[in-house]
């Protein structure tokens, strides 16, 4: 008899947590411009088990954008901004004084990195070396060892931030635990009404309900996803990228498949498919190599989809069916808020969205369903 996920999957339960995580997802994108993706890469890692490289300029709104994901999915939450002269016990904790008058070295992480479920470390290659080294077994063993002090962390993903990638050498290994990488630009011109206004209202309330079991639950059912269908692909993708001159180590190789199956449960499936090969751009180092990896895969991704995950489906693809879903999703949602006749505010809103539709898609490449919500648009607006 042949094994199938599905048998001891609870498929209808996964299908309830991945609507449940995008439900967090919508919430957290909701006060956000151009950062959705954001707050969707750091849902993807999650389940994933991996973490996640955020670089972009100061004022983008990365830690910001971290900060609401993590507030939507609840559990301890642990952020810091690195300096040159930032002391180990300002991330890991301090030693046990009492302790240490007996002679032994203990750390006291109450309320710090070691125990915290999500992490947020902005300017992460400026820790200084003791710093990073102790790093290096949180993020890829789950271990914290200081002294005496030998705990398992708790820690789901850690999301570091810079400003550029470093050039050291030295820092390459630290760097490469960091599986995902994004990067960020300041918003664009078609979205700026929409920056505004966004910018000038107040935070989205908490929510009561955490939802990092739902997240654990994902985790878990990603293990157990069938990855059987892909792996020509992978390995023809990966031979495409390298042979392209992207860099990847077989670590980043073989842990993208985390990348694979955390989107597809995440999709409310048990099986992965070509669908979800989109995340492969994820994992190339640089921005330049991003796009690349793009061009060079780009007839395997042209199927690419996620239910729970959109933008990044679109970003990482440029899959025609997955920008298609967003845009019609953004639209039929600012549709429903317009009022007739319409507010100042909304007509800006609904201008934006035509321009950014009529500046993504060409009007010989528009499917249907993309006329039609553009035509819904421009009726709104009148003659």
């Amino acid at each position: 008899m042949t094994w199938h996920p599905s048998d001891v999957l609870d498929v209808e339960g996964l299908k309830r947590d991945a609507f449940a995580v995008r439900s967090a997802v919508d919430a957290a994108r909701s006060g956000l411009v151009d950062r959705e993706l954001i707050a969707e890469v750091v849902v993807l890692c999650a389940v994933a088990g991996e973490h996640l490289l955020v670089v972009g300029a100061p004022g983008t709104a990365k830690s910001e954008a971290v900060r609401r994901t993590a507030t939507q999915l609840g559990g301890r939450y642990f952020e810091y901004i690195l300096g040159r002269f930032t002391e180990p016990n300002e991330i890991f904790g301090p030693v046990d004084l009492r302790r240490l008058r007996e002679g032994v070295v203990e750390v006291e992480t109450a309320g710090m990195l070691p125990e915290a479920e999500i992490a947020f470390l902005d300017e992460v290659f400026l820790g200084s070396t003791a710093i990073l080294n102790t790093l290096l077994g949180v993020l890829n063993e789950r271990t914290f060892r200081r002294g005496s002090t030998n705990l398992a962390v708790p820690l789901r993903i850690c999301v570091g931030a810079t400003n550029t990638l470093p050039e050291d050498p030295a820092l390459a290994a630290f760097a490469d635990r960091f599986l995902a990488r994004l990067f960020v630009a300041p918003v664009a011109d078609a979205r700026l009404e929409e920056l505004l206004e966004t910018g000038w209202q107040p935070a989205a309330a908490v929510p009561a309900e955490a939802l990092l079991p739902a997240v654990d639950r994902l985790a878990g059912a990603a293990r157990s996803v069938s990855l059987a269908a892909v792996v020509p692909l992978v390995a023809t993708a990966i031979r495409r990228l390298r042979g392209a001159g992207i860099p990847l180590t077989d670590r980043r190789v073989v842990r993208a498949q985390r990348l694979i199956a955390a989107a597809t449960v995440l999709d409310g499936r048990t099986d992965a498919t070509a669908a979800d090969l989109w995340v492969l751009p994820i994992v190339a180092p640089t921005s330049d190599t991003q796009v690349l990896a793009r061009e060079v895969l780009g007839d395997l991704l042209t199927t690419a989809h996620n239910s729970s995950l959109l933008y990044a489906a679109e970003e990482f693809s440029d899959g025609p069916r997955a920008r298609a879903r967003r845009l019609v999703e953004t639209s039929e949602k600012l549709l429903s808020a317009v009022t007739d006749p319409v507010e100042p505010d909304d007509r800006l809103r609904v201008e934006a969205t035509l321009r950014e539709i009529d500046a993504t898609l060409a009007e010989d490449q528009m499917p249907e369903s993309i006329r039609s919500i553009r035509d819904r648009l421009i009726a709104v607006l009148g003659p």
